[in-house]
């Protein structure tokens, strides 16, 4: 069994739990990197990476990201 190394724009929204479009909100700003090999693609590394530094974040708003509970950070 071939693990999984690349995620499109949509698997990566069906793991974020999230819309698509919330994904390219997040590759705008910068927040998670993707390359582009016909279409965008994600790392599995790059998503792990994104997810261990934001926890305990609302990046709703990607341009304004705030802690969850501002007395912890």
């Amino acid at each position: 069994m071939q693990e999984t190394m690349l995620y499109t724009v949509g698997e990566v929204a069906a793991l974020l739990k999230c819309n698509p479009g919330r994904v390219y909100a997040l590759h705008r700003a910068g927040l998670l990197p993707f390359l582009k090999l016909g279409c965008l693609k994600c790392r599995k590394e790059a998503l792990q990476e994104f997810l261990a530094k934001y926890e305990g974040y609302d990046i709703s708003d990607p341009e304004h990201i705030v802690p969850l509970n501002p007395e912890e950070k």
